[in-house]
């Protein structure tokens, strides 16, 4: 038999992939073409012709040793590349010795969380998140403590992270452009969060879970976590700027100004080592490497989130419209979230709803599909909203 723990967890199941494995069946059912799939955020655009360039230029090279082991800590070049480029955000002189890449972001958190943990140390996380932050906490002994976020802004509450803050909180998690809200935590919200983890007796680490920080929208730009924040760690990754979600290919990078950085990296390269990822895929941290300030087409993105709200909003739904990020996060019409889920599902439709991600009453669409999808989603939105009786 499996072990309790895990059967219980697989039970309760990921909203996100349920609804996905609800579209499948769907889809099979009615022709994909007649679902609208708008449940995972899975990016559908090419990479950039960069990407594509530097991938088959170093196939075609085949330089010795190009699939080869590494440092744990990753190609030399490749850190040093992540290093200029995070250094060129933040104002900071952040050395190669600081970057650490990754299995994605995911491999970055899990390797910051098991190098920063002792059982029974309390991780903030500020929802709504995206929910498997619980499990990578739960991975290493921590204990997750969940503080909403402010209902009329989406946007950290400050008196609520105050009073989340004890004398085992060891780090905290931030996630902007956050998933699902797609809120931008603007400067005086991240000098807020330092100000208030400075004042604390003990270090209390931020860790900055960041791959949607370059698809941001309507000329804003994001403020870079590491001129704000002191005790930071980016933990990021390429699957959204770059489209490579399959290659799991991310880094995590400490703040110079962390108490005790070089400790901390260290401990995060060796954690990378004896959770199994080794190190982060070869071939694509050179990929990175030469195409590092290459970007999808954003624009693209930004067509499609203006579509789907438009959509939204002319069927009558409220929703405030995301500052970046793949998601657009409405107010749910029914008090129960997951009821409304099944309802949309019954018009073929498929969506997250807010208590996917401990924040109900609200639910989550990504926009990143084809326009075909969302412009053929209109009657069913409009259908969905008959039935609340939504104008």
């Amino acid at each position: 038999m499996i072990a309790r723990k895990i059967a219980d967890n697989m039970s309760k199941g990921s909203m996100i992939r349920q609804m996905f494995e609800e579209g499948n069946r769907l889809k099979a059912l009615y022709g994909a073409d007649n679902v609208y799939d708008f449940s995972l955020g899975n990016p559908d655009l090419p990479p950039p012709s960069a990407v594509s360039q530097a991938l088959r230029s170093l196939v075609a090279e085949n330089q010795p040793g190009l699939h080869s082991y590494m440092s744990n800590a990753g190609h030399e070049a490749t850190r040093q590349a992540v290093a200029a480029w995070q250094s060129s955000l933040s104002g900071l002189a952040i050395p190669a010795g600081l970057v650490c890449m990754t299995v994605g972001a995911a491999g970055a958190l899990n390797a910051s969380l098991k190098a920063l943990l002792d059982p029974g140390d309390e991780v903030l996380v500020l929802a709504p998140f995206f929910f498997e932050y619980l499990a990578y906490i739960d991975n290493h002994g921590g204990v997750p403590v969940i503080v909403p976020a402010s209902r009329e802004t989406l946007l950290p509450d400050p008196a609520a992270l105050e009073k989340a803050l004890t004398p085992r909180t060891k780090a905290i998690i931030i996630n902007s452009p956050n998933n699902p809200s797609g809120v931008i935590y603007p400067e005086e919200t991240l000098r807020m969060l330092n100000s208030l983890l400075l004042a604390q007796p003990q270090t209390i680490y931020v860790l900055s879970d960041e791959p949607y920080a370059d698809l941001v929208y309507d000329g804003q730009s994001m403020p870079a976590t590491l001129a704000y924040l002191q005790n930071a760690v980016i933990c990021t990754s390429w699957s959204k700027s770059l489209s490579l979600p399959g290659e799991r290919i991310g880094c995590l990078v400490v703040s110079p100004r962390c108490e005790s950085a070089d400790q901390l990296i260290n401990a995060c390269v060796y954690c990378n080592r004896i959770l199994g990822y080794v190190n982060a895929p070869a071939l694509f941290q050179r990929v990175i490497e030469r195409s590092i300030n290459a970007r999808v087409d954003i624009a693209q993105y930004e067509k499609r989130r203006d579509l789907l709200a438009d959509v939204l909003t002319g069927a009558g739904f409220t929703l405030q419209k995301p500052a970046g990020g793949l998601y657009l996060f409405p107010v749910c019409p029914d008090a129960d979230d997951v009821a409304f889920a099944r309802i949309c599902a019954g018009h073929r439709v498929l969506l997250v709803p807010g208590s996917g991600f401990r924040f109900p009453g609200y639910f989550r669409l990504c926009f990143a599909v084809r326009e075909a999808a969302i412009l053929g989603s209109a009657h069913a939105f409009q259908d969905i909203a008959r039935h609340y009786g939504l104008h």
